[in-house]
């Protein structure tokens, strides 16, 4: 079971900041990540489509031999995730917006948090919030328009530089010093985040800490793999495959798949 690979999926081709935090961490294992840009964003659908969308995934994954899923889409996790863990014997990492960091190391008491609707709106997200963020003003904004954007090859845009801009003042006037990103599309933003926000305001994702996890559940149930062979890498998209290339800078093995 350890040569087995990595499964990996996401509303689109966001996931992919996941899956090189993780291909970093482990650079051994093999790994499959699927895009499901078809179907993108799921932050706009019913709770019973994202559920729906999830268990299609999974299943794929699994019938390529998946040891172990991550679900690296923050809607996905909040959704489907209990479900998901209850129905299917692999172990299942989750996102979910990293709020509690931001929470605890504010100076300002007040924190921005970009994200779907999906995730804002969902009772996870609100447990954490309330758990760690008591006391602390969180500034919630849907990211509507973001992922459609980077999906379309549209990442550099103006049309993308405006809607950050229309989305972030309201924060700036508030003095957040943590922008939380909780949409694994996000962190492909930073760059133009950087230039936008104030010099003092941190930004924050999840991708370290669900890389750093994966192998904590890896060694856990000891699925490592610890053969030298280079790593089977395979990503597979519904969607426009340039988009993906261009994300993951022509490096590794693409392939269009209709699913």
């Amino acid at each position: 079971m350890s040569k087995q690979a990595i499964g990996i999926f996401d509303s689109g081709v966001g996931g992919t900041s996941i899956f090189k935090e993780i291909h970093a961490l482990l650079p051994n294992e093999n790994c499959i990540y699927l895009a499901d840009s078809k179907n993108a964003p799921y932050g706009n659908k019913s709770a019973s489509e994202i559920l729906q969308l999830s268990i299609k995934n999974t299943e794929l994954l699994l019938n390529k031999g998946c040891k172990l899923i991550v679900v690296a889409c923050n809607t996905a996790t909040t959704n489907a995730i209990s479900y998901l863990r209850a129905n299917y014997t692999v172990p299942f990492i989750g996102i979910e917006p990293a709020i509690k960091p931001a929470a605890l190391n504010t100076k300002t008491n007040t924190v921005g948090v970009l994200a779907t609707k999906g995730t804002l709106s969902s009772h996870l997200f609100h447990k954490t919030s309330d758990l760690y963020a008591s006391g602390i003003k969180v500034i919630e904004q849907v990211g509507e328009g973001i992922v459609p954007l980077i999906e379309s090859g549209k990442l550099y845009s103006d049309e993308m530089r405006d809607l950050l801009v229309s989305y972030l003042e309201p924060m700036i006037r508030e003095h957040i010093d943590y922008l939380v990103l909780g949409c694994t599309h996000y962190p492909y933003l930073i760059p133009i985040l950087k230039k936008i926000l104030p010099e003092n305001v941190s930004i924050i994702d999840s991708g370290s800490a669900v890389a750093k996890q994966t192998k904590a559940v890896l060694i856990a149930h000891d699925m490592m793999n610890t053969t030298k062979a280079s790593p089977s890498i395979k990503l597979y998209t519904n969607g426009r495959l340039e988009v993906l290339n261009t994300l993951l800078n022509h490096q590794f093995e693409t392939s269009y798949l209709d699913f």
